[in-house]
């Protein structure tokens, strides 16, 4: 028997799959199992499937509610997430950018029929059983948290940890009451917001960069001072009307209509029927994101934010770059403070910010601190807000839960959609020049 030596040997290598290949199609599968059995349970307990709808915020007579028959969208919102269901048990699940518009897929089809759930099979009539329009108020609710998003990508974008958002909203809502109250302005009342954002900012600043105190807990100390701060300012005010009048009882900004723009069905009333702080907020975000990818200080501001010593070795003054970075960032926090007052409310109170901040935080996470990813987030929870709102009226669900609803809809994303994320390689280390 003779052996070709220059024959190479053939070995059977063993068909194995990667452990975390594994663990993301058994997560997908169980995932988009339960959807469809909680969208197939909602399918058989509903009796009638009638839906009174409307496409405007309110009822009048110019716009009146519509019927609607929801058993066909409810059902193919089930064969939806079925087929992806078999794409998830057969492993064809991509892992590119179709992977997740699949999952956003899957998450609008479950939001689809949780809401032909509770809105279905209402005893009665009225306005109580009538889905409107959620975008409108989505959108006008998603803003602070937007403006937070955008603050919280700007530092730590830099390396500075910013939790201190919500005290930048609770500083913003004080004093641009106080300031739109003085001035008998709401525009006013916006500026003050913005120096109050700005001075949380500097309070950051000084802390985390010059003397270099944990930047995790400087963010929730800064948080319990901004309420601390406000709470004896607004203890301090007199309930005598003639006072209060000048120092809380702020305007609030008018709804401006954009010629044309507003006019277009459910785009306009959603988009372009707002105030001005709605449309300062979608001036933020292509500012933000010019100047974060399509700018050399932009540039600057990433590379502190990875690598501090490399940067400073080609001529970048880090700390000086930190600082832009977060003071800007407070002009955009101490915006999206005063829309608590001068941009809804009208007069502060404490909790007025209703801990919004925490949720842009959380944004900006889930947006992998991007401003468009941020901007993505902030909009969905925003969403999650305001249907919170329409269905804490039906009672199909107990309002405890409904209450409860857009926070964990907040955790849920957060820890289960975003998956293995990376911040800044420098997020939260102070620099030292050696």
């Amino acid at each position: 028997m003779s052996i070709d030596l220059d024959k190479p040997l053939e070995t059977a290598a063993p068909d194995v799959r990667d452990r975390a290949d594994v663990r993301r199609q058994v997560r997908l599968v169980v995932v988009f199992a339960v959807v469809a059995a909680l969208l197939t349970f909602f399918l058989v307990d509903i009796d009638d499937f009638g839906i009174r709808y409307s496409l405007a915020e309110r009822i009048t007579k110019d716009d009146l509610p519509k019927d609607f028959d929801a058993h066909g969208l409810l059902l193919g919102c089930l064969v939806l997430v079925v087929v992806a269901l078999g794409l998830a048990a057969a492993n064809l699940v991509p892992r590119n950018g179709w992977a997740l518009v699949l999952f956003v897929l899957v998450g609008v089809a479950f939001l689809a029929g949780f809401i032909i759930w509770n809105f279905t099979d209402q005893a009665g009539s009225g306005a109580g059983r009538v889905f409107f329009n959620p975008m409108p108020e989505a959108i006008r609710r998603s803003t602070p948290i937007i403006l937070g998003a955008l603050a919280g990508v700007l530092c730590e974008r830099a390396g500075v940890i910013n939790i201190a958002i919500e005290g930048q909203f609770i500083a913003g809502a004080f004093f641009a009451s106080v300031a739109s109250s003085l001035a008998y302005s709401a525009e006013a009342g916006l500026v003050g917001g913005v120096l109050a954002g700005v001075f949380i900012a500097a309070l950051l600043g000084v802390f985390a960069m010059k003397y270099h105190v944990n930047q995790v807990v400087l963010g929730v100390v800064l948080v319990a001072f901004a309420g601390g701060l406000t709470s004896f300012f607004l203890s301090q005010i007199p309930d005598d009307p003639d006072v209060r009048k000048y120092l809380n009882a702020p305007l609030i900004l008018d709804r401006i209509e954009i010629p044309g723009l507003s006019d277009i069905p459910v785009v306009g009333l959603t988009f372009f029927d707002q105030n001005v702080l709605v449309y300062l907020m979608y001036l933020s975000i292509i500012v933000v994101s010019f100047l974060l990818y399509q700018t050399r200080w932009g540039l600057r501001v990433r590379s502190v934010g990875e690598h501090p010593k490399a940067a400073d070795t080609v001529g970048i003054k880090v700390t000086r770059v930190r600082w832009q970075a977060v003071l800007l960032g407070g002009v955009f926090a101490g915006l999206g403070g005063a829309y608590f007052t001068v941009g809804s409310n009208g007069t502060f109170d404490n909790g007025v910010t209703a801990n919004y901040g925490f949720i842009a935080l959380a944004a900006v996470i889930m947006g992998r601190w991007h401003p468009i990813g941020a901007t993505a987030a902030a909009l969905f929870f925003g969403f999650m807000l305001t249907l919170e709102v329409q269905l804490s009226t039906l009672g199909r669900v107990p309002s405890e839960f409904i209450s409860a609803m857009p926070y964990l809809a907040t955790v849920i994303a957060v820890a289960g959609f975003v998956g293995r994320v990376r911040p800044p390689a420098a997020d939260g280390e102070p620099y030292v020049k050696s």
